[in-house]
């Protein structure tokens, strides 16, 4: 698909490369500060040097969105048909929203179901199908089960051979089994699974120690208290993800690891979640979208309409610092050399107008259509 024939038609069906473009007249986030400055791309690449212009007065150009969990597939449906229609819709939304990086969640639990460890094989599967086509670099992450202990080779070798790079453990057993409305299936399920309790530690070391050889990053989701995330921390599960208490995310800071927090909890009605307690506290690294791919970009603003931060160092929650944390240095900052991974954002409805992956268009609003096809028709691109 050219730049021309998605500019006609309204519509991205796939990624678009961009020609060499230098946006000016936004402003840009560079260095930790919005500047008016302008953004060269190349093959890719944020560049330096004169190149035909995109006038995008009126929009603040931002790194891309690195979002660490998006849980849009978690309730996806079992056949490997649906599994590659479930992707591609959760792309499209995630380059509506601005996501340039990001990991698609995906249970590997005793829970059944949409994260069985059969269905999970079969969206590992349609994800290495799908991924080329992929708006942006979209990628798997792994929510395994802590007390799922006789399925350890049996995720390794998904992990190996689908390289993995994300994996977090859960422990949801214990809640299910004492949660009187849930499906007595489902709680049998979670007895059968608490019956392994002994088994864990040692499953949990051989897991760490396998990712610490294959170089997957892995944290823990959910802690309920410090102490739970001391345990983890010793095994090497370096993060916190969504801790479910104030004194489990001062554990991680106080050790010195990452603590991501769920961002629709910063723009909940009529009041924000324990989230916003816990940035404005310090006791947060990232912001994830979870259930709500529009999240990120919502709560970075929401944080510096609140004067918690400003939006330099609200964005960083949701680009440098996810970045940082998956040892991502070509991305999260608008610096040449790096990828160009970025988004324009209009700066007073804060609609997300255009994004960008590796220099190819992923999504683009009607008003960035309209300048980039006054650009077009100036500079003569052919539709080829």
């Amino acid at each position: 698909m050219s730049l021309v024939s998605a500019l006609q038609s309204g519509a991205i069906s796939r990624p678009v490369p961009l020609p060499p473009l230098r946006f000016t007249g936004g402003e840009t986030l560079r260095a930790g500060a919005l500047q008016r400055r302008s953004l060269a791309v190349e093959a890719g690449r944020i560049v330096r040097g004169p190149l035909p212009e995109v006038d995008m007065s009126g929009f603040l150009l931002l790194p891309g969105i690195v979002d660490l969990r998006c849980d849009a597939l978690e309730a996806a449906a079992g056949a490997p048909a649906h599994a590659v229609h479930a992707l591609a819709r959760a792309g499209r939304a995630a380059a509506a929203a601005g996501i340039t990086t990001g990991w698609l969640s995906q249970g590997w639990s005793w829970e059944g179901g949409a994260h069985a460890p059969d269905h999970a094989e079969r969206m590992l599967a349609a994800h290495a199908a799908w991924r080329a086509e992929a708006p942006g670099d979209l990628r798997l992450r792994l929510r395994a089960e802590t007390h799922l202990t006789d399925d350890a080779d049996r995720l390794l070798g998904a992990v190996r051979r689908h390289g993995i790079d994300l994996v977090v453990f859960s422990d949801r057993a214990r809640v299910v089994a004492e949660d009187a409305a849930a499906p007595v299936v489902l709680r049998r399920r979670a007895e059968a699974a608490l019956a392994r309790k002994a088994e864990v530690p040692r499953h949990l070391c051989r897991l760490a120690e396998a990712f610490d050889t294959m170089g997957v990053t892995y944290g823990s989701l959910g802690d309920a208290d410090g102490e739970t995330r001391e345990r983890y921390s010793m095994i090497g599960a370096g993060f916190a993800d969504a801790p479910a208490s104030r004194s489990a995310a001062a554990a991680a800071k106080a050790m010195h690891e990452p603590v991501v927090l769920a961002a629709p909890d910063l723009v909940r009605q009529p009041r924000p979640g324990q989230a916003a307690a816990f940035v404005a506290q310090g006791l947060c690294d990232a912001l994830a979208s979870t259930d709500d791919v529009d999240a990120p970009a919502a709560a970075a603003f929401a944080l510096a309409d609140r004067g918690v931060r400003d939006l330099a160092s609200a964005w960083a929650l949701v680009s440098s610092r996810p970045a940082e944390i998956m040892g991502l240095a070509d991305r999260g900052t608008l610096e040449p050399g790096k990828r160009a991974d970025f988004v324009a954002i209009d700066r007073e409805t804060r609609a997300v107008e255009m994004t960008v992956a590796r220099g190819h268009l992923t999504h683009l609003g009607a008003v960035a259509a309209e300048r980039m096809g006054k650009a077009v028709t100036s500079l003569g691109i052919a539709a080829e």
